[in-house]
């Protein structure tokens, strides 16, 4: 192997180690992002319509933390599931824009997306002691969540990486297979 091939092949390793590193830290950093709220007493839902846009847009990531029910006031952001009989079976991130006294007791909610111009139709109670309120959301983050929801896009982001080593891998055979049959041919070649 020639000093400029060589030179080639320990550029090419130092980048492919760089890459590797560079990669496995932000995945780290990431994960650790993801768990660290929780260790804080935070919920993470990730905002996947358009009804609160503007504030809240499509992809974003919200942070929620527990609070009373009875010190929740209009304005507040929460995540909820709506009344069974609404036919809304996923969780609602919506602005409370009215509460009132339920008959029976406890306290009738309203909520609204902010960028949708009427009130929910529907009017509830919540049922726990805490409900969490939105206290802060990350734009764009919820992205890469809502594109693993969908199992094609799971499958290249598990492939691709799979297939890359598995490439890497037979290069490193092929190269090792290579080296070896070198070393046999050479103690004939200074024989003869």
């Amino acid at each position: 192997m020639s000093t400029s091939e060589h030179r080639r092949t320990t550029i090419a390793r130092r980048t492919g180690r760089w890459a590797v590193s560079t990669a496995t830290l932000l995945v780290i950093l990431f994960c650790l992002a993801w768990i660290a709220p929780s260790l804080f007493g935070f919920s993470r839902y990730v905002i996947t319509g358009p009804s609160m846009t503007g504030t809240y847009d499509r992809g974003s990531v919200v942070f929620e933390k527990p609070v009373d029910v009875a010190d929740l006031e209009v304005g507040d952001v929460i995540t909820y599931t709506p009344p069974a009989d609404t036919g809304v079976t996923w969780l609602v991130t919506h602005r409370i824009v009215d509460i009132e006294p339920a008959e029976g007791g406890g306290l009738l909610f309203t909520t609204k997306g902010d960028h949708n111009p009427d009130p929910d139709p529907w009017h509830f109670q919540l049922v726990d002691q805490d409900q969490p309120v939105v206290q802060a959301g990350v734009p764009y983050v919820g992205w890469l969540f809502i594109a693993l929801a969908d199992k094609q896009t799971r499958m290249l982001a598990i492939g691709v990486p799979a297939l890359l080593i598995a490439l890497g891998a037979l290069r490193q055979l092929v190269s090792a297979t290579r080296e070896t049959v070198r070393e046999r041919r050479r103690p004939a070649a200074l024989e003869a």
